[in-house]
């Protein structure tokens, strides 16, 4: 079979959202999958990037040598990423290429990588997970230094330079503390980029409640900024930390790379009860709105292709993947790629008024459109006249089904008081508001 070849992506020349080779504006609607290359065979990878190719995705962040025992257990083929040096430490200078014929550990990798291309998905590839050079957490083990990191940098960057569906992702949930967790990062992503020529975009995924601008913004190899919103807590603002990166002076794109996740423990503790479907909308919508490029949805048993659920991981991988949270991002997307993108300003000024906590609404303006979020469907005051024309048409957006409901047509002056069609928990709607002369097709 011909490999499939995506176009490359790049950041806009206004440096606020991603394009392709071409130009045409490229909605980020990514899936975390950190254990698709360590945990699934090729039928189980297949199955998974199906499924959400279906769904709209168009990213699936992925993690080469992954965080749940990625160097002391095998994948599913029994193959592992790296060899072990004269110590008997595994040396990320020493990847473990099967060179007797066999199916190795990275030509499953390359298996899935080219499959996602077939089905039209971005592979966001993490070269480590960041307990293999800052342990805070988890089991590690270390291995990386300065030296080895720039060795292993040279060879994945070398090894996937062809590839156009990869985009590159420094860290992987570990904050940067000491000058080692620098110089090891450093040196990965200077390699990468010495070794695929500067083919591909590059980012960092970042601890829980960060961003990589906080480590990394002024970083030449940062295209882009990646937050973690996280799963600390229900209602995390992450408007607030996407505004905090688009006011940076030097201007990157940014997107909210891990929100809470589908049915993942709130604060960890299962006690707490689960995130659902309407936390994942809200994280999407808040963050879009706010003036991020893209969004990445995630559900806790995907993540990390659980087989066997209990009350932390509470269901089986394959029954995560018909969840309606991941359904319903297909509206998210569909309703940003209904306006243009290149135009797209956060705004609130649009909002006569704002609620706090659960309620906040968000606001965003373009080319003859608006959009208003309103988590809950509570009533709220627009000011008009901040797009164009005489005439504005109001349409409610509902996020759960994508279907719309016309809310009549008014003068583009003044404030509009609005209503949304119901209210409630997991009532969330977009009020929609397009200059009447444009014709915008209603999504």
């Amino acid at each position: 079979m011909t490999e499939k070849k995506l176009q490359r992506l790049k950041v806009s020349e206004n440096g606020r959202y991603l394009e392709k080779e071409d130009g045409t504006p490229f909605f980020w609607l990514g899936d975390t999958a950190w254990e698709l290359f360590h945990k699934l065979d090729r039928e189980e990878a297949e199955l998974y990037l199906r499924n959400r190719a279906e769904r709209g995705f168009t990213v699936v962040q992925a993690v080469a040598l992954a965080e749940l025992e990625g160097l002391t257990t095998p994948n599913a083929y029994g193959s592992f990423p790296l060899k072990r040096d004269a110590n008997g430490e595994y040396d990320p200078a020493q990847p473990d290429v099967a060179e007797d014929g066999t199916y190795g550990y990275w030509d499953h990798v390359d298996f899935i990588v080219d499959k996602a291309a077939e089905y039209g998905i971005y592979i966001a590839l993490l070269p480590t997970w960041g307990d293999k050079y800052n342990l805070a957490w988890g089991k590690g083990p270390v291995v990386f230094t300065k030296h080895n990191a720039r060795a292993f940098g040279l060879w994945i960057g070398e090894r996937y330079k062809s590839k156009t569906n990869v985009v590159w992702v420094l860290g992987g949930d570990r904050p940067l503390e000491t000058r080692h967790h620098f110089e090891v990062v450093h040196a990965m992503a200077e390699a990468i980029r010495e070794a695929d020529g500067g083919r591909h975009l590059m980012t960092f995924h970042p601890a829980g409640g960060r961003s990589s601008s906080m480590y990394v913004h002024d970083e030449e190899w940062l295209d882009f900024n990646m937050i973690q919103s996280g799963h600390g807590a229900l209602h995390t603002a992450n408007y607030a930390m996407v505004a905090k990166d688009y006011a940076l002076s030097k201007t990157k794109p940014t997107l909210d790379g891990e929100p809470c996740y589908e049915d993942h423990p709130v604060g960890f503790k299962a006690a707490n009860g689960y995130f659902d479907a309407a936390d994942a909308r809200k994280a999407a919508y808040w963050a879009l709105f706010s003036g991020a490029f893209g969004h990445t949805y995630g559900h806790h048993s995907i993540w990390s292709m659980t087989r066997e659920p209990a009350d932390y991981f509470i269901m089986d991988w394959k029954q995560a993947l018909l969840r309606p949270g991941a359904a319903q991002m297909r509206h998210v997307r569909t309703l940003m790629e209904s306006r243009p993108a290149k135009s797209r300003v956060p705004d609130s000024s649009l909002l006569a008024a704002n609620y706090e906590g659960a309620n906040h609404l968000t606001a965003c303006r373009g080319d003859g459109y608006a959009f208003v979020y309103s988590p809950n469907g509570l009533p709220f005051r627009v000011r008009l006249g901040a797009i164009s024309g005489e005439r504005v048409v109001a349409t409610w957006f509902d996020p759960r089904t994508g279907a719309t409901v016309p809310a009549g047509e008014s003068a583009n002056e003044g404030e509009l008081e609005v209503r949304p069609p119901s209210s409630g928990r997991n009532e969330d709607w977009v009020l929609m508001l397009d200059d009447a002369s444009r014709g915008y097709v209603i999504p």
